[in-house]
Formats: structure tokens, C-alpha cells, sequence
């Protein structure tokens, strides 16, 4: 299984824009072949900051995932948001404690 996590700082004045096209997308995303978890996270303190985090079957689901139309229409609405570069790590799990 692989975790990947975004790191996302968008416009201040951008952020309903942001989670109106999470809203309309966060089922089609997390329903994609391979995805077996989707969340979206906030910073406390910037709220301009928001995290994804997902887990995938595999690195090449995500890289189908990355490749596909509906990725591109996400990313097309998103990436115009930004007021920072976005991060993302691609991250095995060790372990998780419940």
C-alpha cells in the first residue's frame, strides 16, 4: 500500500472555490481503481493550508490515477487556486496504532 500526501496553500480568497471542487469530486476520486482511502485535512493555524491523504493499492494506481481525465479536470480547477507551490510524498505505511 502506498500514502500519498499533498500539501496544498491556496488564496485565501480561493478556499470555497477549493472545497466546492473537492465536494463535487471526492467520491469519484475516492472510488478510482486502486484508491482505498481519501481525507481531507486543514491546518488549525493557516487555514489557507489543506492536506489530502490517500492510500493506494499500488504506485502504478496512483500513476493511472495521475494520468486520467479526471485528475486533469481536478488539477485544472485547482492548480489556478494556489498561492504556493503544492508538495506531495508518496509514503509506504510502517505501522498504525488504533
Amino acid at each position: 500500500m502506498l500514502v500519498r500526501i499533498v500539501k496544498m496553500s491556496f488564496e485565501p480568497s480561493k478556499i470555497d472555490e477549493f472545497l466546492s471542487n473537492f465536494e463535487a469530486n471526492k467520491n469519484k476520486i475516492r472510488n478510482f481503481r486502486g484508491c482505498n482511502f481519501l481525507e481531507l485535512y486543514r491546518d488549525q493555524n493557516n487555514t489557507n493550508i489543506f492536506f489530502t491523504y490517500s492510500y493506494w493499492k499500488s504506485s502504478d494506481d496512483l500513476e493511472n490515477y495521475r494520468q486520467s481525465d479526471l485528475f486533469k479536470s481536478v488539477w485544472a480547477k485547482t492548480k489556478p487556486l494556489f498561492n504556493a507551490k503544492p508538495e506531495a510524498w508518496s509514503v509506504n505505511k510502517l505501522e498504525s496504532l488504533e
